[in-house]
């Protein structure tokens, strides 16, 4: 699968260099613009998973821009905004961002939005990995035609690492996105959930679907 595009529109070009390599560390493909024009025109031409933007442009306001991505489309859009009030986050929101994040912020968070956005998005549609299926609106697994049965938190946790095959999610990830919230390092939760996934995949003839990465973490075989 190929990896998800996010979009940044930022005329801070260290902020935007910062974010480039955050998000390409974290596995996306980005494009990256400083202009809200060509940014603008890069949304429509480049079709992106979802767009980073900036609510300060001089060219063009982000919340301008976010108006006319929503006229035709449904990109998800996540505002970055200098603004906190009230009244900016309600005129944002109404000009068509799905979130927003004030500045300054963590990478760290910016990328939990921007993966909790993207689920929202592929909420509805239908994965197969595979002999896997997952049916995101039923919670429901199949191998082949038989139904895997899991528990809430290992369904959730195998349609994280579902979201991108291939790719190792450290652990970190999965506990902020399955979890949400960081876990003592002493904990083994995420390995015992590995494991019953393996163990009921593997009782229903699915055999090493899941990938163990020495010291990094888990992937979901492509």
């Amino acid at each position: 699968m190929s990896k998800k595009r996010i979009l940044i529109v930022e005329d801070d070009v260290d902020i935007l260099r910062l974010l480039t390599l955050e998000l390409q560390e974290a596995g996306y493909e980005v494009l990256a613009f400083d202009s809200g024009i060509r940014g603008l025109s890069a949304i429509r031409e480049a079709d992106p998973d979802l767009v980073v933007l900036d609510l300060g442009l001089p060219d063009l306001s982000g919340q301008e821009i976010a108006r006319r991505v929503r006229r035709t489309g449904d990109t998800p859009i996540l505002i970055l905004t200098a603004a906190d009030e009230l009244n900016t986050k309600v005129d944002m929101l109404n000009a068509g961002a799905d979130d927003y994040l004030a500045k300054p912020f963590h990478v760290e968070e910016l990328v939990a939005r921007i993966n909790v956005q993207l689920r929202k998005r592929s909420l509805g549609s239908t994965r197969t990995v595979g002999d896997m299926t997952i049916d995101p609106v039923r919670r429901q697994v199949l191998w082949g035609d038989d139904e895997v049965h899991l528990s809430p938190r290992e369904y959730d946790l195998l349609a994280y690492l579902a979201g991108q095959p291939g790719r190792v999610y450290s652990r970190k990830e999965i506990e902020t996105n399955v979890w949400g919230e960081s876990l003592p390092p002493s904990s083994n939760v995420v390995d015992v959930h590995i494991a019953n996934i393996r163990g009921k995949l593997r009782d229903a003839g699915g055999y090493g679907v899941i990938r163990t990465v020495r010291g990094i973490g888990y992937a979901l075989k492509s």
